[in-house]
C-alpha cells in the first residue's frame, strides 16, 4: 500500500482484487499522521500497488465523470450520438439522485458528466439513469474521469 501523496509505503495488501475504490475498512494501516482514516484511492496493476490517501476529502477520491458501456435504455426516447441529454443517476444503492449530462458516443458507450464531483466511482459497478421516479436504463462503469491530482513528491 502506497500513500498517493508522498509515495511512502504504508503497508502490504492481500491482493488488489480484494479492495474497492473508496474503501476505508480492512486496510490495517490505522490513522497515523493526522489521525484521519486511510482510503483506497486507486490501484496500479502494473506495479501491484494499492494507492491510499488519508482523509475522505482528498481530491484523488473524486471523479468528474465516467464512461458507461453495455448501456440498456428501457424508457424514454432514444438519443442521438453526440447530443447531450440531462437526467439524474445513481452510482450506489440508496444514493440520492445526482444530476448528470449524458452524451452517447458513436461506439454505443455513454459519456456521463457529473454536475458535482462524485466520490469513489468504481469501474465494473453499475450506473443507473432516472427521470424522476422513472428508471431510464443503466450500464456498467468502464472508465472513470478523475479529478486531477498533483504528482507524488
Amino acid at each position: 500500500m502506497v500513500d498517493i501523496a508522498t509515495g511512502e509505503v504504508k503497508g502490504r495488501h492481500d491482493g488488489l482484487m480484494y479492495y474497492t475504490l473508496g474503501q476505508r475498512q480492512g486496510l490495517g494501516i490505522g490513522g497515523s499522521g493526522n489521525g484521519e482514516p486511510w482510503f483506497v484511492a486507486d490501484k496500479n496493476l502494473e506495479k501491484n500497488q494499492l494507492l491510499v490517501v488519508q482523509g475522505d476529502a482528498h481530491a484523488s477520491l473524486y471523479s468528474t465523470g465516467l464512461i458507461a458501456t453495455g448501456v440498456n435504455w428501457i424508457a424514454g426516447e432514444e438519443h442521438m450520438p453526440n447530443v447531450p441529454f440531462r437526467c439524474t443517476a445513481k452510482f450506489r444503492y440508496r444514493q440520492p439522485d445526482q444530476g448528470v449530462t449524458l452524451t452517447w458516443q458513436e461506439d454505443g458507450s455513454v459519456d456521463v458528466q457529473f454536475d458535482q464531483q462524485q466520490k469513489a466511482i468504481t469501474p465494473g459497478q453499475a450506473v443507473v439513469f432516472y427521470d424522476g421516479e422513472v428508471c431510464l436504463g443503466g450500464g456498467t462503469i468502464d472508465q472513470v474521469q478523475k479529478v486531477p491530482v498533483p504528482a507524488m513528491q
